[in-house]
């Protein structure tokens, strides 16, 4: 099957999938969690193929850990998607309400996009966040993750697909594409994609946007701020900033500034000091 094939596939499955109600969307939600676990050693052998390939390679150290998908992982995108399946449905919410005339009004309700094309780095976990994400807001979607996690996208892809499947949710919502030419030709499929969101660098988006007629929503410079106010409760302040630079670091969204009120830094700076001393291991 050829891209354009694919995505065709998949902006029919779309527009199914966009009056799927809340019950079956969770239904299928759930679906997806419970196939995780019952099949995490093919996960885990798929990423382990993944991750002696990328050392052979000289994958950076910090590529691999983000690479690394293990039981634990697992355990953490299932307590992910069931946190989806406990909000609302993003889908036909009133966000403004108008009276235009004596028995005309005009709404605006929150609806799908489409289909959405997504192309990541090489994290597994992102792609089940990803599509459980699209699933929740009744949205088709295109994958392309890193060539070097393949074998555990491939495997986590089809195991949300037949997870949805037997949910009763169109099949072809989701597909995976494979190769960078396959990027280069979703960048033209306008007639199928409604959004593309590309993460990486910002010579990556730009590239995206510059070769597509498509919407992209792409980012802008910028680091991790963590501040805090001069009224802010210290033991609380030190754990939230020491949390969100070593809770992982090798993660794109770590804390790289800390901004402090010159009113608690005496108190509180000497705190986060000791508490950071205490992670050197």
């Amino acid at each position: 099957m050829n891209i354009n094939e694919l995505g065709c596939r998949v902006k029919e499955a779309s527009i199914k999938l966009a009056g799927a109600g809340m019950e079956q969307k969770n239904k299928a939600l759930a679906q997806i969690a419970e196939s995780l676990k019952h099949n995490k050693e093919t996960i885990i052998k798929a990423n382990r193929e993944d991750l002696l390939r990328s050392e052979k390679e000289n994958l950076p150290a910090p590529l691999l850990k983000r690479l690394k998908f293990d039981e634990t992982k697992i355990r953490d995108v299932v307590d992910g998607i069931y946190d989806l399946i406990n909000l609302a449905d993003p889908v036909g919410k009133t966000l403004l309400s108008t009276e235009l005339d004596d028995g005309l009004e005009l709404y605006k309700v929150t609806c799908p996009i489409g289909v959405i094309g997504v192309i990541f780095e090489s994290r597994p976990d992102a792609l089940v966040q990803i599509s459980t994400l699209c699933l929740k807001s009744g949205n088709g979607v295109l994958l392309k993750g890193g060539s070097e996690a393949r074998e555990t996208n491939l495997a986590l892809s089809g195991v949300i697909v037949r997870a949805t499947q037997e949910a009763g949710i169109p099949s072809n919502w989701l597909a995976l594409l494979k190769t960078r030419l396959e990027v280069n030709e979703m960048l033209k499929m306008d007639q199928y994609i409604d959004l593309i969101i590309p993460r990486g660098s910002n010579d990556f988006v730009r590239h995206i946007i510059d070769n597509s007629r498509i919407p992209v929503m792409g980012h802008a410079d910028g680091v991790c701020h963590c501040y805090v106010d001069a009224d802010a409760d210290i033991d609380m302040a030190v754990k939230i900033a020491v949390d969100s630079k070593t809770q992982y670091v090798a993660v794109c969204n770590a804390a790289e500034t800390l901004l402090v009120h010159e009113k608690i830094a005496p108190d509180f700076l000497p705190a986060v000091k000791k508490a950071l001393e205490s992670q050197q291991g």
